[in-house]
């Protein structure tokens, strides 16, 4: 697939939220941490195609979930170090954080790189997004409104409401869905009946694009021609892209599970991940590393996250 954007950054784009992720986990499992961290392995396709496709003009609201888009926004090769330690210092709840040490993670947020709004109550960032988006409108200012939530938010009523009124005054949202399939432990057959999102938004004549796959190179397309269509029709643009998170793990043997309970990973330090110079967790198309090691020269992928491992394990908080 030929492109006209820059492969190789966005290639250590995907590696810098893996091994960034690998160095937060492995710090999480000393209990270095004040606060509950939700890790994103898995998601980082979707999260840095994003952070390629925005502009400075954009606004971006997201979950609990955030730590991958808030990284890949905060991304400057030549920072890396720096960067993850003041992620590092905000999960201590330190002043020398990202914000300041008061966001913590499931609400954090990073103003100067449009991220205005990190919500820990499912939902309640559909809301909350639209009169960021109709605060623009009236403004007249340029850019877009992203705002990220997960297969459970849509079960929420401030879902449809959001969706409805984004329709009903024409708000330049672009409403991107993580569907992950779980909820906690829970799964989504266990739980709730399915929710087919596509005819959902059609029945508003709000335009729909499903994908799937973690391939970057061609979400960086979607996203850019996405972003574009919100921008010059004033219109409301619904995305759900499938996702596995990452990391999950075999509990303590018992008499039910004598080989162990798999447990789903949701919250706190997996252990099954371990840093590594080799970013790779799964040898299968869930895993965007693996695909991108499918979509350039293993070699690249390889020197790439050796440099980077090699500068993120040497910092320290």
């Amino acid at each position: 697939m030929k492109s006209k954007f820059d492969r190789r950054r966005v290639a250590q784009t995907v590696l810098w939220l893996r091994l960034s992720q690998m160095v937060i986990n492995e710090a999480y499992k000393s209990g270095m941490f004040k606060v509950p961290i939700h890790l994103a392995f898995g998601h980082e396709a979707m999260a840095a195609a994003l952070a390629y496709a925005l502009r400075p003009e954009d606004k971006v609201l997201l979950t609990h979930r955030n730590i991958a888009y808030n990284l890949a926004r905060a991304y400057r090769p030549r920072y890396v170090s720096a960067i993850l330690r003041s992620f590092l210092h905000e999960y201590m709840l330190r002043p020398t954080g990202l914000a300041r040490g008061r966001c913590g993670s499931m609400n954090l947020t990073h103003p100067s790189v449009g991220i205005m709004y990190t919500s820990s109550i499912l939902g309640n960032q559909f809301s909350v997004a639209c009169g960021v988006a109709l605060g623009k409108q009236v403004r007249g200012e340029k850019g877009v409104v992203v705002v990220m939530g997960g297969d459970g938010s849509i079960e929420e009523g401030a879902f449809y409401e959001s969706l409805l009124f984004a329709k009903s005054v024409k708000l330049p949202i672009l409403f991107l869905i993580e569907n992950n399939e779980w909820s906690m432990h829970t799964h989504i057959t266990e739980r709730r009946t399915p929710i087919a999102l596509g005819p959902l938004c059609a029945s508003l004549a709000i335009p729909f694009v499903s994908l799937a796959g973690n391939n970057v190179f061609l979400y960086c397309e979607k996203l850019v021609a996405m972003r574009k269509k919100v921008q010059q029709l004033g219109m409301p643009l619904c995305v759900e892209v499938a996702v596995k998170t990452l990391g999950d793990w075999y509990d303590y043997k018992n008499p039910q599970h004598p080989k162990g309970k798999w447990v789903k990973y949701h919250v706190g330090a997996s252990p099954s991940v371990s840093l590594s110079a080799w970013p790779l967790l799964q040898q299968h198309a869930d895993d965007p590393v693996f695909v991108l090691s499918k979509l350039l020269p293993l070699s690249t992928i390889q020197k790439e996250a050796a440099a980077l491992f090699n500068r993120l394990q040497r910092v320290t908080p």
